[in-house]
């Protein structure tokens, strides 16, 4: 797949206008769907190409929309994840900041896939520029009549507004998005009941991904099985690849979903920086195990990620060079969580804090012989005993670091913290000697 599609900016100048995305095509998806006054039919096209979330979980776009109950009186509502705050993660705020039109049109189509008449864009805190771009982008597809009253010439409507988040990354799960987004503190909430039957204001709701969104007017323009035939059969399409770290070429790269990790590193993202070897890789964002340099002949689709013992999470790739510490990097990870935690599951509240402060005894010096031990044994009781996912999130680095560089950890007990700062502690001494 040459063409860029989710990308379209790259290749088309000031997209983020109107003018210039109509003259592109945009619109023409969400046109074609609302005219034919089939809400059902989009669904199943969506079904049948199967397009899958690109937040993470990986569940069928389309099967998700059907979960709704059709008997509830109440209304349907919207809610566009835009809080993109996964480390390592960048895709959907190329899409926010240059391609906002496209955004916009997919979700509108998926408003009136669920008949809702009200969708929020809940954006990540940090993404002021977004959210201006968002903003205008909105007031230009009202004035339009992309979005209000009678769209089309129809008596469909849908209203659509842009709700800033704080800046907490917990907002990233659905219920913490939805609590928020009801004014509350972003309690993630027990499940069931799901957002389906009892999401925004108690009502039904749907929460869809940004780069999800994106993929459905390709999908009406060229058919479920066009898209269907891009990558692999249960993990379709195109998708937006975020490589970051020790590499030449780091961004965003949209790539037919499956492609090979060693190729989107050595021949994407330039390979290795400054020549050196490369020693481990994350390939969906600081939450998920990590590989070693061995193991990146892995097709980065759902499937065969998890297959080869990671998650494709959000596809946030990010490259660790020979020189990496191991140590460093999982305490950065862990330090990240921490702050993160909403302090609602004491597994999570307490469970990150120590997890952060034995890395910080294991690299600056004063760990004890079994803190190594200790610290698989605080991230297996962590796992999947909380009401979201984040305790897992922190859990499964710490996991996956010491499977797979346990050594390394060891000779931070050994020499009484990191070796490479003890070594350079003790370089003056002797040169003085």
């Amino acid at each position: 797949m040459t063409e860029k599609l989710l990308l379209r900016h790259e290749d088309v100048p000031n997209l983020r206008r109107l003018d210039v995305y109509e003259s592109d095509g945009g619109y023409r998806a969400a046109r074609q769907v609302i005219t034919a006054g089939d809400p059902a039919q989009l669904i199943e096209t969506v079904k049948a190409s199967g397009l899958r979330g690109r937040g993470g979980a990986g569940f069928p776009t389309g099967v998700k929309w059907g979960f709704l109950p059709k008997d509830n009186p109440k209304p349907r509502y919207l809610c566009v994840n835009a809080d993109e705050s996964e480390p390592g993660t960048f895709k959907d705020r190329q899409i926010i900041e240059f391609n906002p039109h496209l955004l916009i049109e997919g979700t509108l189509m998926s408003a009136y896939a669920i008949q809702c008449h009200t969708a929020y864009i809940y954006i990540r805190g940090e993404f002021a520029f977004g959210t201006k771009v968002l903003e205008e982008a909105i007031a230009e597809a009202y004035a339009k009549g992309h979005l209000g009253q009678g769209i089309y010439g129809t008596n469909y409507h849908l209203d659509m507004y842009v709700h800033r988040g704080a800046g907490a990354y917990i907002c990233g799960e659905e219920t913490g998005l939805i609590e928020s987004l009801e004014g509350k503190r972003a309690y993630p909430r027990v499940k069931p009941p799901f957002p389906a039957t009892h999401g925004v204001f108690g009502c039904p709701t749907i929460v869809n991904n940004v780069e999800t969104l994106a993929c459905l007017p390709a999908i009406v323009l060229r058919g479920a099985d066009w898209f269907k035939s891009i990558g692999p059969e249960k993990s379709p399409g195109p998708k937006l690849y975020c490589v970051s770290g020790h590499v030449a070429r780091p961004g965003v790269f949209e790539l037919p979903m499956g492609v090979p990790l060693r190729e989107l590193i050595e021949v994407h993202a330039g390979g290795v920086a400054a020549g050196k070897r490369l020693k481990a890789v994350i390939p969906g964002g600081s939450s998920v195990p990590v590989l070693t340099a061995d193991e990146i002949d892995v097709p980065m689709d759902f499937e065969s990620v998890a297959k080869a013992g990671s998650l494709l999470g959000s596809c946030g790739v990010i490259v660790m060079d020979e020189d990496t510490c191991m140590v460093r990097a999982l305490r950065i990870i862990a330090r990240f969580y921490h702050h993160e935690s909403c302090g609602q599951c004491t597994p999570c509240r307490e469970g990150t804090g120590w997890l952060e402060d034995l890395l910080i005894r294991l690299e600056e010096g004063g760990a004890r012989p079994n803190d190594v031990d200790l610290l698989r044994r605080v991230a297996d009781n962590m796992m999947g005993n909380t009401v979201c996912a984040l305790a897992d999130a922190a859990a499964m680095p710490v996991q996956s670091f010491l499977a797979k560089f346990r050594p390394e950890f060891e000779a931070h007990l050994a020499h009484g913290g990191c070796p490479q700062r003890v070594r350079a502690e003790a370089q003056p001494l002797a040169a003085h000697a």
